[in-house]
């Protein structure tokens, strides 16, 4: 029966088929165990093309493998090679490899030829690929003699190379004779045939070392062409030198080296073709000539070039296709184009192609009495002839088997029997190639076996796919079912994917997936068995990734990454940089789970990866790290351009350092004038590395340059060259000329002189000129060494002049100046105001107005008018005092002013000044005048003396400032109960000449407030404020104290407290079990009357409370800020009660009031409310 594999994948209808491997005809690179009997199977070969090195011995691979072991036989060059007549050549034992010894004597030359391995059992025969043995070549350089070649300057050049037919073919570059590869570019570049090609010369191309080196990489070999000569020159020089040493018909000069079009140095002419075969790399090339240097463009007609497979090379003048196919035939053409024009030249690309494979031959195991067939199909350009040989014998002429039958690229077999085993080769074969394939037939009657190892333990990731093998063999090939559990039922291919060589798939494994897993082999002959285990583990996961970054050079960053796996696994994280190791550098440094690199470098910039790895599965994560910094300073500064009054300054820029410049800063030193100081010249964009600058005469300048990105500036680069410019005359004169008199003959002009910058000369001296600018008078002009100052003398007291200052040096004058004009000095004013009037407006205000002087008695710059006034004579003394002088400016021609801050009632005197710049004229007449009364201010003290039962007596001091005459003292003062409430407001009036007042008939033992001020006409002035308390009545304090101290007061008292302690310690129980307190809950429903708040209209005591609301006596005993008076010189009295100073004691120890006068409003009658009363207040309030 015939053995039969499975499909790659087999969907079975609907429904819990068990999932069986149906195997097909053609089984796939089957491998036969080699305990069991097969033919041979050729491992290992050497290439078909095996270029050796003919300094060491000549190895030919041939490796086979079979059962029983094959033999090995050799032929060379179609006939057979027999080893054992050759000493030179052995075999390895086991073994169809041969090895040549030529390393002690003989000649690899002598071994060159081809070469093919056949490896031989009871079974069949297996032949190698014919193997072609040439050793490697490296000829020397041929002689020649290289004249030297001079040309004209931009003619274009050819340096031929030439090197030597090798094998395999050289690595061709050119180099000096330092062994420094020569530089190329666009306009210098080698061909692909090792040419050097100028498209034109220069000067810089003369010298006489260029050699042509070419490598011979199979024997690490160096050949060298003889130097080579070149020297460039002008057409003068050149037609020179023909006429010197060659004939007239060899001169140059029909060419010159003005500019001209591109043609084509290579290739030749419009068009030309390429072949190439498939597979291989496509190279195509166009090198052309002309001034300015052309450039090469590539394209493709009719169709575009594929993006991924072409490259430029050699500055685009070399178009490369790797992986070339029968595509990307077609017509290439390449551009070359500069300013004078444009040509093209056209390549025809044919691709041909080697025979490769389509379907190789496999090898067939059969069991007696089935079919099969072997395949062999190849491709090619052009089309590839398919031959069979049947144990490397031509199948024409090999031994006949009836059970085979050739159909072109097919073998059928039929009703195989064990005589039918062979080992078949397929050769394809055209003019470009050949393949050639064994694939053997093997007749086997075999049970099965399964070759995979038992209990095998597979660990998947969760979520990923798991394979489970079960690599099996037998004849008839054996169907496979896969079981899971001891008692599980057959799998199905609704969940599971069974592949054609046993191995079971799942695509997403989970957790459930795990357990044992059975697989069965089953076939006519027998069955076989084999159980594998999988366990499902979790995934790898970072859970926190590194973050981009960005920092200055010299800083620290971190880079975090967290990572969870399964606990079963063994973790290691691991850092790369740019996907290599970290540096071995004491700044990088790796925590459990960060990265930390100190110092940051400009190297250190990078791809940070963080690779996390279990047995399992590898995750990883990236960041990217950007080292900035402030440029590095620019260098190679050059002066181009050197004129009298510019000069072009050029730079290389330094290091950008990631962060792109945004302007270059340049900078000049004036080392004649000013060394070592450096100041500011110019600025110019990042993208710019020249600058045209303004130079100034007689200046020896150096130059720098400092870079600014975004981080900041760098540090300045190395001074320039110096360069000293031409003296010339002043093209500036000095500035802030001024013409001023320090005296009233005098005139001084003043100005500021040049520096030695803006001298642009030596010899810098100053023509100062003057003249009255009213009169007129010529000019008269002096010239004065290099100062800033001149004194005209005997001038009229200030006039006003004319001024110009002119500079000049030894190359001659700055253009005129223009003039400024000045005046000679002032002297003091002559005349007084006059017509001084004063307007009283009230009591602290008044305003004056005054004539103003002639302006010819100024005599300066008027600079305004002064006020002296003084107080003279109060209105309400008769004796005056001396008082000092305040003075108001007006500035300018003011004529009137405002006197504030006067005094009321009071007698002034004020005069008038005028004021230039020397100083203040004489004073106007004095003008008195008298301001109205005002309200006073509070009297100086109060203090309440004496204290009774019912009275208090009251002292106070007048007000220190009366503002005028005293009328009257206002008195209003009004009781406070216990519960700082205020009672009825009492008016009382007093005469203006008392200083005391007792007040009678007040209640005993009662806080009573006061509120005191004085009147004038004007009105009413600020008010004081005090308190004090009338005395207690003793019998009833002793009666007080008596029932304090009674037995029975005290007994009951007593009672009282161990009342409540019982009802407390009652509660607590309750509560503790649970319970609620009756009397609570009531208290909880109706609040008890008895602790509330009583007023005092119906004999109850009203709230008390200490904040700072309540509390308007604390306050102090002054009046607000509209009629605010001090206290002062009263040892007797309090300070403000926030100050927390103590209360007020009378002469003999008693306390008066707890509170000090403070500044307050006078109240509205009981609506405030004081401290809290006395104890003994409190008690009788009670009693």
């Amino acid at each position: 029966m015939q053995l039969k594999i499975m499909p790659k994948k087999k969907h079975l209808p609907a429904g819990r088929v068990p999932l069986i491997l149906f195997l097909c005809q053609v089984i796939s690179a089957l491998e036969v165990p080699l305990d069991l009997v097969q033919p041979p199977t050729i491992t290992q070969q050497s290439p078909k093309d095996y270029i050796i090195d003919p300094r060491e011995n000549i190895v030919i691979q041939c490796e086979a493998k079979g059962k029983p072991p094959p033999s090995f036989s050799w032929t060379q060059n179609g006939t057979h090679f027999d080893i054992d007549k050759d000493p030179l050549v052995t075999m390895k034992p086991d073994s169809g490899t041969l090895i040549i010894n030529i390393m002690s004597e003989g000649k690899a030359e002598t071994y060159e030829g081809v070469y093919q391995c056949t490896a031989r059992n009871e079974r069949g025969a297996a032949i190698s690929n014919n193997i072609v043995v040439r050793p490697s070549r490296s000829p020397l350089w041929t002689k020649e003699k290289l004249e030297p070649m001079t040309l004209q300057n931009g003619q274009p050049l050819v340096l031929p190379c030439r090197p030597p037919v090798g094998l395999p073919p050289p690595i061709i570059f050119w180099m000096d004779n330092s062994f420094q590869r020569l530089p190329q570019s666009e306009r210098v570049s080698q061909g692909l045939n090792g040419d050097l090609y100028f498209s034109n010369v220069l000067p810089e191309d003369t010298r006489e070392d260029y050699i042509c080196y070419a490598r011979f990489n199979h024997t690490q070999t160096i050949q060298q062409k003889q130097p080579i000569s070149v020297k460039v020159i002008s057409v003068d020089e050149l037609n020179d030198t023909i006429a010197a040493n060659l004939s007239d018909t060899e001169f140059y000069g029909a060419k010159s080296n003005r500019e001209r079009p591109p043609t084509f140095l290579t290739p030749e002419g419009n068009a030309s073709n390429k072949e190439e075969l498939r597979g291989n790399v496509l190279s195509l090339e166009c090198i052309a000539e002309g001034l300015p240097t052309p450039v090469i463009y590539w394209i493709k007609e009719d169709g575009t070039l594929p993006i991924n497979r072409t490259f430029y090379r050699n500055f685009q003048k070399t178009l490369q296709i790797i992986q070339v196919s029968e595509a990307d035939s077609g017509n290439y053409q390449c551009i070359a184009k500069n300013a004078l024009g444009a040509i093209h030249h056209t390549i025809s690309v044919t691709v041909k192609a080697a025979p490769y494979w389509i379907m190789a031959p496999q090898n067939l195991v059969l069991s007696p009495g089935e079919d099969g067939a072997l395949i062999c199909r190849a491709n090619g350009n052009p089309k590839p002839t398919i031959s069979w040989l049947s144990n490397g014998v031509p199948i024409e002429i090999a031994s006949d088997d009836p059970s085979r039958k050739i159909d072109g690229d097919t073998i059928i077999f039929s009703n195989v029997q064990e005589r039918s085993s062979a080992v078949y080769q397929c050769n394809a074969s055209n003019e470009y190639g050949y393949l050639l394939a064994n694939a053997f037939v093997n007749v086997l009657a075999e049970p099965p076996r399964i070759l995979t190892s038992a209990n095998t333990h597979y660990q998947v990731i969760a979520n990923r796919p798991a394979l489970l093998d079960c690599a099996f063999f037998g004849s008839p090939l054996p169907t496979i079912e896969w079981f899971k559990g001891a008692k599980g039922s057959a799998l199905h291919e609704d969940t599971y994917v069974l592949h054609e060589n046993g191995t079971l798939g799942i695509p997403v494994a989970q957790k459930e997936s795990t357990g044992t897993y059975t697989c069965v082999a089953k076939n006519k002959l027998g069955i076989a068995k084999n159980e594998v285990n999988l366990e499902i583990k979790d995934p790898t996961r970072i859970i926190k990734q590194p973050e981009y970054a960005v920092v200055q050079r010299g800083s620290t960053v971190s880079f975090e990454c967290k990572v969870k796996h399964d606990h079963t696994l063994t973790l290691t994280v691991t850092w790369l940089k740019d996907d290599h190791e970290l540096p071995s550098d004491g700044r990088f440094t790796v925590d459990e789970d960060q990265l930390v690199v100190a110092d940051v470098g400009d190297n250190d910039g990078g791809t940070y990866t963080c690779v996390a790895n279990t047995t399992l599965d590898t995750v990883s994560a990236s960041a990217v790290l950007g080292v900035v910094d402030v440029p590095d300073p620019p260098f190679d500064l050059e002066l181009t351009d050197q004129l009298d009054k510019s000069v072009q300054l050029s730079w290389t820029p330094g290091d950008d350092n990631n962060s792109p410049i945004t302007k270059f800063i340049i900078e000049y030193e004036d080392a004649m004038h000013e060394a070592g100081l450096w100041h500011y010249q110019a600025d110019v964009p990042g993208t710019q590395t020249r600058a045209q600058l303004k130079l100034s005469p007689y200046v020896n300048y150096s130059f720098r340059v400092m870079a600014e990105n975004s981080l900041g500036r760098s540090s300045p680069s190395q001074p320039s060259e110096q360069y000293f410019t031409k003296a010339a005359e002043p093209d500036k004169n000095p500035m802030t000329v001024e013409g001023l008199g320090s005296e009233p003959d005098n005139l001084v002009i003043t100005w500021k002189p040049l520096n030695g910058f803006e001298s642009n000369g030596p010899g810098l001296q100053y023509k100062v000129s003057w003249r009255q600018k009213d009169g007129d008078d010529e000019w008269t002009s002096v010239v004065v060494a290099n100062v800033s100052k001149y004194i005209v003398s005997g001038t009229p007291t200030f006039v006003p002049y004319l001024i110009k200052v002119q500079a000049l040096n030894d190359m001659g004058f700055a253009p005129e100046p223009s003039a400024v004009m000045g005046h000679s000095g002032e002297d003091l004013p002559m005349v007084a105001p006059r017509n001084v009037q004063v307007n009283v407006l009230n009591g602290t205000l008044a305003e004056v107005h005054w004539d103003p002087v002639p302006l010819q008695s100024v005599r300066g710059h008027l600079q305004g008018y002064r006020i002296y006034y003084w107080k003279a004579q109060s209105s309400s003394k008769r004796n005056r005092r001396h008082m000092e002088k305040k003075i108001l400016i007006f500035q300018g021609s003011k004529t009137h002013g405002m006197l504030p801050g006067l005094e009321p009632f009071s007698h002034y005197l004020l005069n008038v000044r005028v004021v230039n710049g020397k100083g203040e004229g004489p004073a106007s007449p004095d003008k008195d005048f008298n301001t109205p009364e005002g309200v006073p201010s509070a009297p100086s003290a109060l203090k309440i003396v004496n204290p009774t039962l019912d009275s208090l007596t009251l002292e106070w001091d007048p007000p220190r400032h009366p503002n005028g005459i005293l009328t009257e003292y206002t008195l209003k003062y009004q009781p406070i109960n216990s519960t700082h409430e205020l009672g009825p407001l009492i008016d009382l009036k007093i005469p203006a000449n008392k200083t005391r007042w007792t007040l009678k008939n007040l209640n005993f033992s009662t806080r009573y407030k006061f509120y005191f001020y004085a009147q004038t006409s004007a009105g009413s002035g600020s008010q004081i404020t005090e308190e004090a308390v009338t005395t207690v009545d003793e019998a009833m304090a002793s009666r007080q104290v008596d029932i304090a101290t009674q037995g029975w007061f005290i007994g009951l008292m007593c009672a009282v407290a161990l009342l409540i302690l019982i009802l407390l310690i009652v509660c607590f129980i309750r509560r503790n079990k649970g319970g609620k307190y009756p009397v609570k809950e009531k208290e909880d429903a109706h609040a008890d009357p008895e602790i509330q708040p009583m007023k005092e209209d119906d004999g109850t005591f009203g709230e008390y409370s200490d904040a700072e609301d309540h509390k308007p006596l604390k306050k102090g005993s002054r009046t607000p800020s509209d009629r605010t008076v001090k206290k002062e010189d009263s040892d007797d009295s309090l300070v403000d009660y926030g100050e927390g100073v103590n209360g007020q004691f009378n002469e003999d120890g008693s306390f008066i009031g707890q509170y000090s006068g403070k500044k307050e409003k006078e109240p509205a009658e009981g609506n405030e409310s004081s401290e809290a009363p006395s104890p003994v207040n409190a008690m009788n309030s009670f009693v």
